[in-house]
């Protein structure tokens, strides 16, 4: 394979971690890869919420890690906890510096919401429910005119190029026009911040490209993974049909919506004290069993905000026109769906991996900050603060200067996964390690998993997928207990008010998931 050498730090990703590290390793020298236009992709642009911090003077950063510590359901790095919620409030006024259009109070405070086990309102937003857009267009604006930046578009990473154990680079295809061979890319540092994993699953809110394959990359390569298990579902996308499902921010519970079902009970008062305001896993629970049990659940937002949803949550609002509904004057169908990966590659405090030379922040990285359960809002916090500790400690190793453009050379076609194999990755996805799961439901997955990847085995977009999906299945499977979004109806107590986070590598799990297949189903 041919390769080509540039003395740039290489960024697999284009979202809120890589365009914040980018930034930050000014004036060294930085390659991005990006499969669609910068910063459309990327699931931080939809981001509805905000990110979370304390700002309120009556709020605390211990308070915040208190919080998180107690969504995480016992398996949260209470040091890390501790330490990114103290960054919180500076990385506020750094995005305001770059351009973030915060909402504010005519004090010049920053309006902040309640979300999901919180016990303060902190999370900073942006015209209601466009947090995650306004903040992606003021970076790409800074990323655009940053001269130490390169961005290469149309381009995704099939894979690492490691020698000797150590990652030196990465190789890419163009993506334009399906896939094309892929091409050697040799840097100075690779930094992978490419996202989550929600389209492994059928019904889920993230972009269509954000379905693990650049934490498969890693996997392949060799990385250990951390808490692939733990996927959190959000309880109230919009049920309207559409792949992706458009998302009903869980501010709006914050300002006071129901859920309710076809009966027009509501169902969270019997589900748990905190009601809609629940931990999510709890809320997705009950709304997964409601729509099971075909009682349509919805979310009312009549009395809480009236017309008021059209002006301040102005996404949701257009997402309920486009599927003819009306938030005004009637509920909002929803349904639980994949939405946040707290599993990841496992790294340290400086977002360093377990192979030399490889780093990861945002959603594809695991640091101990989420444990089981995503505190709502703080997976925008953990890119911000891990993206700047990435690129501080890469930017230790690199020189500064102008340097060359990197020009791919003419790639001939390749062959890209098969629709019809990824549809039935992400039904069995759904099926056996949803929302609710089961050890003979996994081992069907594991198995259905086994022979997807047979099936096309000279695709590397389609065996990191299969990668990814081995992991989550696999640690579902050994976790035989209930904690956070990890729910096993066939273990459904916890053991013990802290448990142990998992960590495995790709060839241990493949060993779980060929054992899995000699078991019945």
């Amino acid at each position: 394979m041919a390769a080509i050498d540039t003395p740039r730090a290489i960024i697999v990703g284009a979202g809120l971690a890589a365009q914040y590290a980018a930034l930050r390793l000014a004036p060294h020298p930085v390659l991005m890869i990006s499969p669609e236009p910068l910063g459309s992709g990327a699931s931080s642009a939809w981001a509805q919420g905000g990110v979370a911090a304390a700002m309120d003077p009556s709020d605390s950063a211990e308070a915040h890690a208190r919080d998180t510590v107690r969504a995480g359901a016992g398996t949260v790095d209470v040091q890390v906890a501790e330490a990114v919620t103290a960054e919180a409030r500076a990385h506020i006024l750094d995005l305001t510096g770059l351009g973030t259009p915060f909402d504010r109070t005519a004090d010049g405070g920053y309006v902040l919401s309640r979300e999901a086990a919180h016990s303060f309102a902190r999370v900073v937003r942006v015209r209601g429910d466009q947090a995650g857009s306004e903040i992606m267009q003021a970076l790409t604006a800074q990323v655009r005119a940053a001269p130490h930046v390169q961005v290469l578009e149309g381009v995704m990473a099939t894979g690492l190029v490691i020698e000797g154990g150590r990652v030196y680079g990465a190789r890419v295809a163009r993506c334009a026009d399906g896939l094309t061979q892929s091409v050697a890319l040799r840097g100075a540092a690779v930094l992978l911040a490419g996202g989550g994993s929600g389209s492994l699953f059928s019904q889920t809110t993230n972009p269509p490209r954000i379905c693990g394959q650049v934490l498969g990359m890693a996997a392949r390569a060799g990385a250990v993974i951390s808490d692939a298990e733990f996927v959190q579902f959000h309880p109230t996308a919009i049920a309207n049909g559409l792949d992706p499902a458009p998302l009903a921010t869980e501010a709006l519970r914050g300002e006071g919506a129901t859920l309710i079902n076809s009966r027009g009970e509501r169902f969270m008062l019997a589900a748990h004290p905190d009601a809609e305001l629940a931990p999510r896993d709890i809320v997705a629970r009950a709304v997964f069993a409601q729509t099971q049990a075909g009682l349509a659940p919805a979310l009312d937002t009549r009395a809480a905000l009236g017309a008021r949803i059209l002006t301040e949550f102005p996404a949701v609002a257009a997402a309920c026109r486009a599927s003819g509904l009306d938030p005004v004057a009637q509920p909002i169908p929803v349904a639980a769906a994949a939405h946040y990966h707290m599993g990841g590659i496992a790294t340290d405090a400086g977002g360093a991996s377990t192979l030399p030379g490889l780093w990861a922040c945002g959603e594809v990285a695991s640091t101990g900050l989420h444990g089981a359960n995503r505190l709502a809002s703080n997976g925008l916090l953990e890119a911000l603060v891990y993206g700047r500790r990435c690129a501080d400690a890469i930017g230790k190793g690199l020189g500064a200067g102008d340097v060359a453009p990197v020009e791919l050379p003419d790639l001939a076609p390749a062959q890209a996964p098969d629709p019809a194999l990824v549809a039935r990755l992400r039904q069995a996805m759904t099926d056996g390690a949803g929302v609710i799961r089961t050890a003979a439901g996994l081992r069907r997955t594991l198995d259905t998993i086994a022979t997807i990847a047979a099936a096309q085995p000279d695709c590397d977009a389609l065996l990191n997928m299969t990668a990814t999906a081995t992991l989550i299945a696999a640690a579902a499977l050994a976790r035989k207990e209930s904690r956070g979004a990890h729910f096993r109806s066939d273990h459904p107590d916890v053991q013990g008010a802290t448990g142990e986070r998992s960590f495995f590598t790709l060839a241990q799990a493949q060993e779980i998931r060929a054992q899995a297949r000699k078991e019945p189903a």
